[in-house]
């Protein structure tokens, strides 16, 4: 591309933005670049976001990545995702199956989304399920973390 003479001096390497349409097998031991991005522009299929090194990418997804997928390979590095913490609240059931039934029953009827770890229940910090936990007695503890919600069900 040609700029005009009074331009060239702003002009320093401009590189156009990649365009990404799926992940890919990266091949080989390269050294790693990420590009963070939250759980939510993750579910999305057309977004942007700029690496660790600066280099931008568009993204025109058929399916939507996930945390740690390699969706880039230049000559010199990979390029991964890296999910960004967010705050989720977790409810600890430990063996209670009756009580863990109970709670997914009523987070559903939120319509909202939950993650299983361990013996716990995850699901995001939302004033909603805070007043929620506080109507039904439900202990919960705030933590920051990388939030996978369990795939399937119904999406609005």
């Amino acid at each position: 591309m040609q700029f005009p003479s009074c331009l060239r001096a702003f002009v320093v390497n401009v590189s156009p933005m990649q365009l990404i349409h799926h992940h890919i097998h990266d091949q080989g031991e390269l050294p790693v670049i990420l590009l963070q991005v939250d759980r939510l522009t993750l579910a999305k299929r057309r977004w942007r976001g700029t690496a660790e090194d600066r280099v931008e990418f568009g993204f025109d997804l058929e399916h939507h990545l996930h945390d740690g997928a390699a969706f880039h390979q230049s000559d010199i590095a990979v390029y991964r995702i890296a999910q960004i913490s967010e705050p989720v609240l977790a409810v600890h059931l430990g063996t209670d199956a009756p009580a863990a039934a109970r709670l997914g029953w009523i987070i559903g009827n939120l319509h909202f989304q939950l993650g299983v770890e361990g013996n716990s229940v995850l699901v995001p910090d939302d004033p909603a399920l805070r007043q929620l936990f506080e109507r039904e007695h439900i202990d919960f503890t705030l933590d920051t973390q990388v939030f996978h919600p369990l795939s399937g069900g119904h999406h609005h």
